[in-house]
């Protein structure tokens, strides 16, 4: 098994060539921190709008380093933090307003490969979400009756049978399926859209580490850099800027995939269709049918390290491998007998509040998206757009959305913040344990964890 190098995506594909470093003073319209797909779609959807503006990314590894050449392949419409989080705020016509935009977002990310001729293995089989507890069905039919409470939804509440017609879950016992998802290859996509951005006139610079963001200017290891606007779009990453320490957690979120499965078990497992797969366990879980056949499934392991410290190179434990094969064979016993080719991790940035945002600072030039809390691949695209509107200074629907300049108080300082989240998620596990033992409802110990964490 190989465990680490970044991810099976790149070790699928090739690490990308290296990219020109930036030294020295340099000056620009617009800076980018961070080449992962929020970056890239920002940079992307401004050289469209204005071919004439000067953008200039700067990497401090390379394309897709981070959680977008990682991630578990979901273009998804979710609404990080959930829809609830904004109707006091903003009423629900704006969440409404919200919901469907996420919808666009991933028809507006397969219309983009298209045109730009960037084939990312897409496959738009929607979302299931299945629940094999009856702890887990109890949350699933309740979020069926939330759901049916708001437009462009389109969620379906399938029953088990229906539910194993999609993917054949082991004891699923009801599933939740909507068609606004696509299984994608990440670093295919982040490794397109870097290229397509480059055709555009778009620099981006690696091995070029920001340290310090101040009004119009980034400075960086080697120089600096001036820019009229300077955006921060380093998700998981961004606690090594100075004086972000404690504005977003970097997760830690790891995965597996097997060796390519035989036609045999495919045909058991009825997953044919590109669906995306998750669970309701508190500690969930994410999968998909690879292109070329594999399974790759992933969710929580180490969740947080000391001090917002990030891995290199996607080194993963044991532990946590053996724990993710465990719920593989679980949902899956004909996998009992096929070989785990590969092992990483990476890291997802989580606000206090676990809501993402994205917004501008016009009288500094500051703008920052992110805190997706993994659901950055459909995001990132929305983030972008909306970023460029705000950039140009244009009043439209995206730029009013409810998470625009979304403003949250920051984590608490070490050692609290290791001991809360160590703590938390091992009361998740323990829920989750206990539910499998047969629990029929939620277990205190799982809705204590979410009052604490402010997780919806």
């Amino acid at each position: 098994m190989l465990n680490g190098h970044v991810s099976h995506w790149w070790e699928n594909i090739g690490l990308p060539e290296p990219r020109q470093q930036l030294r020295g003073q340099g000056t620009a319209d617009v800076a980018i921190i961070g080449a992962g797909f929020t970056g890239l779609w920002t940079a992307y959807y401004l050289a469209k709008a204005n071919p004439d503006l000067r953008i200039t990314i700067l990497e401090a590894r390379h394309v897709g380093y981070g959680a977008s050449g990682r991630n578990g392949g979901w273009l998804t419409n979710t609404i990080t933090a959930a829809r609830e989080r904004y109707l006091k705020s903003h009423g629900r016509q704006a969440v409404n307003d919200f919901q469907l935009a996420m919808n666009r977002t991933v028809a507006e990310v397969i219309e983009v490969c298209a045109a730009e001729g960037i084939d990312a293995d897409i496959l738009q089989g929607g979302e299931l979400e299945v629940a094999y507890t009856p702890a887990q069905e109890k949350r699933l039919r309740a979020d069926a009756m939330a759901d049916a409470q708001w437009e462009h939804t389109h969620t379906e509440l399938l029953e088990a049978e229906a539910a194993q017609g999609k993917v054949n879950v082991a004891n699923a016992r009801a599933g939740l399926w909507h068609p606004h998802a696509a299984r994608i290859h990440p670093a295919k996509l982040v490794r397109g859209l870097a290229e397509a951005v480059e055709r555009l006139g778009v620099r981006i610079y690696e091995n070029t580490r920001a340290t310090t963001l101040r009004a119009r200017r980034i400075e960086f290891d080697g120089g600096s850099l001036n820019a009229e606007y300077i955006i921060r779009a380093t998700e998981g990453f961004t606690a090594g800027l100075a004086g972000h320490k404690r504005l977003w957690l970097p997760m830690n979120s790891s995965l597996i995939a097997t060796e390519p499965l035989a036609p045999s078990i495919w045909d058991e497992l009825a997953w044919n269709n590109g669906e995306v797969l998750g669970d309701y366990a508190h500690v969930y879980m994410y999968a998909q049918r690879t292109a070329d056949h594999r399974i790759a499934i992933g969710g929580r392991g180490v969740p947080y390290k000391y001090g917002s410290r990030t891995d290199a190179d996607g080194q993963t434990p044991q532990s946590t491998v053996e724990g993710l094969q465990e719920i593989l064979h679980r949902m899956f016993p004909q996998t009992r007998n096929s070989r785990i080719d590969h092992a990483w991790s990476g890291v997802l940035g989580v606000p206090r509040d676990w809501a993402a945002t994205v917004g501008l600072d016009p009288a500094t030039g500051l703008g920052w998206a992110g805190g997706y809390v993994g659901t950055g691949v459909g995001a990132a695209n929305l983030a972008g757009r909306t970023l460029r509107d705000l950039i140009l200074g244009e009043s439209t629907e995206l730029a009013n959305l409810p998470w625009v300049n979304h403003q949250v108080r920051k984590w608490e300082p070490e050692p609290l913040r290791w001991l809360a989240t160590k703590g938390l998620y091992a009361a998740y596990g323990a829920a989750d344990r206990s539910e499998l033992k047969g629990r029929g409802s939620s277990s205190p110990l799982a809705v204590l964890a979410d009052r604490i964490t402010g997780k919806p």
